[in-house]
């Protein structure tokens, strides 16, 4: 047997999609898991930051099953979102207005030809300034980030997987950030076991723009673009009255991602992500 899959990209965060609507794909999650890693890794395998398998639902259009390049399955993605509903759309499994299923609840997806938008569950659980304590994270990685280096204080909120949010304190300062090694501290930090967070660095652009890099859990490394961090920094900036909605996030790729939502006070509610998603490539693996 061979198996078919679709590559895509969501301002540079790419994924593997496979269409399991037949129940053809491994359901064994161990075998599954390994599939997923030998799919994703990168010079040996097609290469992605996760996969997306597209299967039947019976509360919706379709459902999403999201996997980190890991093999662990996560709750969401913010770009997977807005990729699996061009992946839909483009199998004739939904129209360009559809609804599908996550674990993170129902979404709503709006397929446009220059882009995706897809209306995502609530954000909850902001937490402002949580104490990390500068003794506990490496002081060489802490230069030019203000809330690290004084009280070792962190943003965190939940927007279908947790986030933490630094801010930086100008783009030169961003670029010089050690985003894998500092981003690794805080995602394996007590405070947030045991489950771990991803981690997100910002910094002014303009009103309402913020340059953003992701130290993305489950893919252990640097990812292109992360939607539902950029959504969480948008939700932290808007709360710190730094940005009103919607907030653009130039993502590592250069390509942007725009987030509306509503504030509240644990997070914020009509939370909708848009930007790029793109058909890069499909084949056939033996």
């Amino acid at each position: 047997m061979s198996l078919k899959f679709w590559k895509f990209t969501g301002a540079g965060n790419d994924f593997v999609a496979l269409d399991n609507r037949d129940g053809s794909i491994e359901p064994d999650p161990q075998a599954r898991a390994a599939l997923i890693r030998s799919l994703c890794a990168r010079g040996v395998g097609v290469g992605a930051d996760g996969a997306l398998i597209l299967e039947p639902s019976q509360k919706a259009d379709f459902r999403m099953r999201y996997y980190n390049s890991d093999g662990g399955e996560a709750e969401t993605c913010g770009n997977g979102a807005r990729c699996i509903a061009r992946f839909a759309n483009l199998l004739g499994a939904a129209g360009p207005a559809c609804r599908f299923e996550t674990q993170a609840g129902i979404y709503e997806a709006a397929v446009k030809p220059e882009a995706v938008r897809v209306s995502m569950s609530d954000a909850s659980g902001l937490e402002l300034d949580v104490q990390l304590g500068r003794a506990t994270l490496p002081a060489d990685l802490l230069s030019g980030i203000p809330s690290l280096r004084g009280a070792g204080t962190v943003d965190f909120i939940n927007t279908g997987v947790p986030h933490a949010v630094i801010r930086v304190e100008n783009t030169d300062d961003l670029q010089n950030v050690p985003v894998v090694e500092l981003g690794r501290a805080i995602r394996y930090h007590a405070r947030f076991a045991p489950a771990g967070t991803n981690v997100n660095f910002i910094a002014p652009i303009a009103s309402s723009h913020f340059a953003i890099r992701t130290y993305e859990r489950g893919v252990e490394d640097e990812t292109l673009a992360c939607g539902t961090g950029s959504i969480a920094s948008a939700i932290v900036a808007c709360r710190r009255a730094l940005a009103a909605p919607p907030v653009r996030l130039t993502t590592r790729s250069g390509v942007d991602l725009l987030v509306h939502l509503e504030p509240t006070e644990r997070g914020a509610t009509r939370v909708r992500l848009e930007g790029e998603a793109r058909l890069v490539f499909k084949g056939e693996l033996p």
